[in-house]
């Protein structure tokens, strides 16, 4: 007799299921395990597989090393760098950015660390700060030797980074690190101008050059803002594509927090600068708007110009309006004031024009010719006067209304020194003030250089010093010397050369110094070139 199955046969298994009912399908957590198991099959074989990672180390090691090649390179972007800053050119500036000498170590260091290798981490760090502060020093030097010293556009937008600037430097690393490993190596291209590292290096050496601290440390805290993004970002790419690493777990665990936590680092003081650079954008639009409520939504504000670094902030504007209103700068700082919750002076210039907005734009266009005219006309009569006074021909006067420089090469006038040629160019540059006036004048002979001897309070001999004529030689033949560009020489005994030669160190000019005899007799000074006393 056949017995019946029994629920502690453990081959036999009931299942009781209502009427209809079918089998359960797998969970929600089952499939999506398989989609992740096929999408890691496939990164792992029609991705990551198909790339070369030995050819890829071997290009960017090779790349990585510090050479004259290298160096010469860094120069010539470094220079061409600095040039399109002080010209403020952002044609010439791209052109520094393509070369993008720096992006090879960086690429370096991102590729070395992930995957261990500290011998070509070493090399592609030293390469970098080798490359860097080459570059730092070489625009510093260029700097140093122009004319041109003040802080352009150019320069000014590469001193305050904020968080899209690292959001920039993220995403052009992420298609640096892809085409780098893939192949493609056009895309550089794109990515060098996209993250800039070259001309936030020259603004290095501006503010270094100009002893300007703010250039200096905003431009620098840009450099490393992009240098740590594009090679955390590559480290992060080489690892995600597989590449071969001496790494433990524990180590590659830790590699990826410090990753994450160098992010954060720098985007709290990116977020806090892009939060001021907002409020103030935000600030100067509530200025123009209250100056215009103040005229009733009458008046046009033809210029704003706040000044956010100053206490209490400053607001200058000029309005074109119908009506002079008396009270205007009392009412907008009243409301300013209380709209920013912070105290501020405005100070307003009323230009009364028609009632229309259609006049109030004629009036604007006619300040701006106004102003086109004034600026030609005070161009021309700095050219007149230049070439009455040099004796030249007006055509051989060159003026730059744009940067306000005017040079001239003046002809010999009978009996005429070189203090009488920088005396004719300080009487025309004390007229123009907002004006760089230069007067190149002939070779002429330079002045001795005398001494005296000072006397203690007790009436006894004290130390020789120069006379003030002899201080005023001093000045005068700097002035030559940086007008003309020829080395001067001086001859004198040892004590007095040594006298000279701390004074010219103060206009930062080198001289050639002839010793001979003894004593504080006067010091001969001539031009090195020809000789001439």
């Amino acid at each position: 007799m056949q017995s019946e199955p029994t629920s502690a046969d453990p081959a036999i298994t009931t299942v009781n299921r209502p009427a209809g009912a079918t089998q359960a399908t797998e969970s929600p957590r089952t499939g999506f395990a398989e989609v992740l198991n096929t999408f890691r099959g496939w990164w792992g074989h029609d991705v990551t597989g198909t790339v070369d990672q030995i050819a890829v180390i071997e290009k960017r090691r090779s790349e990585c090393k510090l050479s004259a090649r290298y160096l010469l390179m860094v120069s010539m972007s470094a220079g061409i760098a600095i040039l399109g800053l002080l010209l403020s050119s952002p044609a010439v500036v791209i052109g520094a950015m393509l070369l993008s000498p720096l992006m090879d170590p960086i690429m370096g260091v991102g590729f070395a660390l992930a995957t261990g290798d500290f011998k070509w981490l070493r090399q592609s760090g030293k390469s970098l700060a080798v490359g860097t502060l080459f570059a730092i020093v070489f625009c510093a030097l260029i700097v140093m030797i122009s004319p041109l010293q003040t802080v352009t556009s150019e320069i000014a937008a590469r001193t305050r980074p904020n968080l899209f600037d690292l959001a920039v430097a993220f995403f052009s690393a992420v298609a640096g690190a892809y085409a780098m490993i893939r192949g493609r190596e056009g895309t550089i291209v794109g990515v060098a101008i996209a993250t800039a590292l070259m001309p936030p290096l020259a603004v290095v050496g501006f503010g270094l050059a100009t002893m300007n601290g703010t250039v200096f440390w905003g431009s620098l805290f840009l450099f490393v803002t992009n240098l740590t993004a594009i090679a955390l970002t590559a480290t992060a790419m080489a690892r995600l594509y597989g590449f071969s690493t001496s790494l433990s777990e524990k180590q590659t665990r830790w590699q990826a927090i410090l990753i994450f936590a160098a992010f954060v680092a720098l985007a709290i003081p990116l977020f806090l600068s892009l939060r001021q650079i907002v409020w103030e954008t935000q600030a100067t639009r509530q200025a123009s708007n209250v100056v215009v409520e103040v005229f009733d939504g009458r008046a046009t504000v033809s210029q704003m110009e706040p000044n956010f670094n100053s206490e209490p902030m400053q607001v200058t504007a000029t309005v074109l309006t119908p009506e002079i209103i008396g009270d205007a700068e009392s009412r907008a700082e009243a409301l300013l004031s209380r709209e920013l919750n912070r105290r501020v002076e405005v100070s307003l210039t009323q230009l009364r024009v028609g009632t229309s907005a259609q006049a109030a734009e004629e009036a604007q266009l006619s300040q701006a010719r106004a102003q086109e005219r004034a600026a030609l006309e005070q161009a021309e009569d700095i050219a007149d006067r230049l070439s009455l006074l040099a004796g030249v021909p007006v055509d051989e006067v060159t003026v730059d209304r744009d940067r306000r420089r005017a040079l001239v090469t003046a002809r010999p006038l009978d009996g005429a020194s070189l203090a009488a040629y920088e005396e004719l160019e300080r009487r025309i540059d004390a007229t123009e003030p907002e004006w760089d006036i230069r007067l190149t004048p002939p070779l002429r002979p330079l002045p001795q250089i005398t001494f005296e001897q000072a006397q203690n309070e007790d009436g006894e001999p004290g130390e020789w010093a120069l006379t003030a004529q002899g201080t005023r030689a001093v000045a005068l033949a700097a002035w030559a010397h940086r007008r003309l560009g020829l080395p001067i020489t001086v001859g004198g005994s040892a004590e007095a050369v040594a006298a000279v030669r701390n004074a010219f160190s103060h206009h930062d000019i080198a001289i050639t110094a002839q010793e001979r005899g003894n004593g504080y007799a006067p010091v001969t000074v001539s031009w090195s070139s020809t000789g001439s006393d």
